[in-house]
């Protein structure tokens, strides 16, 4: 595609910045020069064509500046601002709201990001799915049901859950990127219910930390419900295979 023809009223707004801020724009236009591949599933209700090249844009702009990937609240603005631009009805939610992140036709949904070094390519983890800072939590392992309780009452705030994966890598000095939207399927987290719970009394953590494995038939491991122990009292989700999620997205560049 050719490049378009500069408008001379964004010459003119160009030319009121100072020094500084026009250095801050290059960059921005540098990072859209990068070269990106960009795929989507066909029959995506959340990705469509527009979505798609949007939301790649803002990734190219964002490294522009950045050598770090989106943050969730990063994430969470432009996830409306794009859906907006695709046509959508979307409005974020107030911040530190407990439930859901962003409702998008009237449909609330749950917003994560994931970009740790450990990331696997085939599960996800997401670190801090939500707080668990009420309820009896000492070190008795019944006391795990009432946790999990908490997980399944938290998940009736929102109706879908999506997770932005980024994964980097380095090749002779230059850096590539892989983001991809992920959807959890939420019955799939529902399944937990009925998941096997084990309390780790060997562990020196106060509270004890605690496990709800849920498998399939065959006793594969599907995911794994990670009660945080620690001083943030949080549950981690763990070992999420990814074949049993929706891949809506990806996008692959590297700054130019």
């Amino acid at each position: 595609m050719p490049p378009a023809k500069v408008p001379p009223e964004l010459l003119e707004l160009l030319a009121k910045l100072s020094k500084i801020k026009l250095a801050y724009v290059a960059s921005v236009v540098t990072g859209l020069l990068g070269d990106m591949t960009e795929s989507r599933k066909k029959d995506s209700d959340v990705v469509s064509e527009i979505f798609l090249e949007e939301f790649g844009v803002h990734l190219l702009a964002h490294h522009g500046t950045s050598g770090r990937p989106l943050t969730k609240e990063q994430f969470e603005r432009a996830m409306e601002r794009v859906m907006k631009l695709a046509g959508r009805k979307a409005e974020r939610s107030p911040m530190g709201n407990p439930g859901h992140d962003v409702t998008i036709d009237g449909k609330k949904y749950s917003l994560k990001t994931q970009a740790d070094m450990h990331l696997k390519p085939d599960a996800l983890w997401i670190s801090k799915f939500m707080e668990l800072g009420k309820g009896e939590w000492s070190n008795k392992p019944e006391q795990l049901k009432g946790l999990r309780d908490q997980f399944l009452k938290h998940m009736k705030n929102y109706e879908r859950i999506l997770s932005l994966r980024a994964l980097s890598r380095v090749e002779e000095g230059k850096v590539y990127w892989h983001y991809e939207l992920v959807e959890i399927p939420k019955a799939l987290l529902e399944e937990a219910a009925n998941g096997r719970l084990e309390m780790r009394m060997d562990s020196t953590q106060n509270p004890k930390p605690g496990y709800c494995t849920v498998s399939d038939r065959k006793g594969n491991v599907k995911f794994q419900l990670y009660f945080d122990g620690g001083t943030e009292r949080k549950l981690q989700i763990k070992d999420l295979k990814k074949s049993l999620c929706v891949v809506h997205a990806g996008w692959d560049f590297s700054p130019a």
